[in-house]
């Protein structure tokens, strides 16, 4: 099988599948990831990932290549790539898909299958479809449901396989390709092109409208004296609703969920439904609105005024486990208080190259203390497990003042006040 498309997606799957045992090319059309990926090196950071390539390369299962007709023999071809938020509106950027697919044409018989698992807009595989119809091939799409820190075990233990398929043959190819997975009692469900597409899109869909709905009751909690955390552990007692995603704060970014809600939202335009989706643009403006209400309060814990006062910024990433700085809510608070003249200083485990190449304006430290020395006011942006292992008196020892914004709710508060520390978090009472 070929795997187009080496990025986040496509690496973790290419690797995955030679793990399980297939015969794997990985395509891409930047030979710099090419030579890293095949040398062992992952150009990003997950979790187990790096262990999982280099036994598929030791293998011999598992190669990378910028030239497509290498995969000439595969009868399988995964799509794999990006499908950014366009640059003019809020819709999604296919032109990775389109070029994945014009690129597979000339190697493509009517044994070959298609096979999607780009988020994209519903509609796409049946575009697919009429593109390749005339070399015979068969297409199907099967979307990803990866977690970013988690995405090796999301591919080889998924919750859930789905297959969009239009023929009986394609249905079949894909049982084979995930046998081992489907012995293991993986749960299969078959549908059509439409359903197995809105199948993603409405999954973070509805994870983006519940990450917003407890950070809008937040807002609530905030102006009524209430605590989120009671809250969110009551609603999460409710087996309707559990308790998955109910943890108040900074909200949500990174590559997918931002980018994937609007452009739902520009699909169900062009398909004449848009009031029925007229409530994400609500979760949207919800996620945004908590990242300049951390601003507000950290000028606030400044007096009113950021302009040279020193701030200390714990994490980069979009999320924790992640290199990923991708719209990240922590970057955004970080960039916005440095425009509002403060002096920002950010640590992260992991995400600093990234952060550094995408805002080089920003000050960066080797550690999450050297961050808080002399500041005036720490933040901690990304929930890092490193951060709750800190010592809150010895940060205090080395800020100017101790005043902590938690904008995770992550921290132990009871352990930071103890200390000394002025501790606010989005959603919770002042004291």
């Amino acid at each position: 099988m070929s795997v187009v498309g080496t990025g986040y997606l496509g690496a973790t799957h290419a690797a995955c599948m030679a793990a399980l045992g297939h015969d794997v090319i990985g395509i891409d059309t930047d030979p710099a990831k090419v030579a890293a990926l095949s040398s062992g090196t992952v150009p990003f950071w997950e979790p187990g990932l790096d262990t999982v390539l280099q036994d598929s390369l030791r293998s011999g299962r598992l190669h990378f290549t910028t030239d497509v007709t290498e995969a000439t023999d595969a009868a399988v071809h995964f799509i794999c790539v990006g499908t950014p938020q366009r640059s003019d509106s809020p819709a999604a950027d296919l032109t990775h898909v389109h070029g994945a697919v014009s690129a597979l044409l000339p190697i493509l018989t009517p044994e070959s299958l298609v096979v999607g698992k780009s988020t994209v807009p519903v509609g796409t595989a049946a575009e697919i479809a009429d593109h390749v119809a005339a070399t015979g091939a068969r297409v199907a799409w099967n979307p990803e449901f990866l977690r970013e820190g988690h995405a090796v075990d999301d591919t080889l233990h998924p919750d859930r396989l789905v297959f969009g398929v239009r023929d009986a043959i394609s249905e079949a190819t894909l049982c084979e390709v995930y046998a081992t997975l489907l012995a293991d009692g993986t749960p299969l469900l078959v549908t059509d092109f439409a359903t197995a597409e809105l199948v993603k899109v409405s999954a973070n869909a509805f994870l983006a409208t519940k990450i917003s709905f407890i950070n809008a009751m937040a807002e609530v909690c905030e102006a009524t004296g209430g605590d989120i955390l009671t809250l969110s552990t009551a609603l999460g007692l409710d087996p309707r609703i559990g308790p998955q995603f109910l943890r108040a704060g900074l909200g949500f970014g990174g590559g997918c969920l931002p980018k994937d809600i609007r452009a739902f939202m520009a699909r169900a335009g062009e398909l004449g439904v848009d009031e029925a989706l007229m409530f994400l643009r609500n979760i949207d403006d919800i996620n945004i609105r908590r990242r300049q209400h951390t601003v507000d309060l950290t000028i606030e814990a400044l007096n009113g005024s950021a302009r040279g006062r020193r701030v200390a910024a714990w994490g980069a990433a979009f999320k924790p486990d992640s290199d990923d700085v991708r719209d990240s809510p922590a970057l955004h608070v970080a960039a916005a208080l440095r425009e509002a003249g403060a002096d920002v200083v950010v640590h992260d485990p992991r995400a600093m190259d990234n952060a550094r190449r995408l805002f080089p304006d920003l000050s960066y430290a080797a550690s999450a203390l050297d961050a808080a020395r002399d500041a005036d006011v720490v933040l901690l942006l990304t929930e890092w497990r490193d951060y709750n292992e800190l010592d809150p008196a010895e940060v205090a020892a080395v800020t100017r003042q101790a005043s902590l914004i938690d904008a995770r709710n992550a921290l132990d508060v009871d352990r930071w006040r103890s200390a000394g520390w002025t501790y606010r978090a989005l959603g919770r009472p002042l004291a």
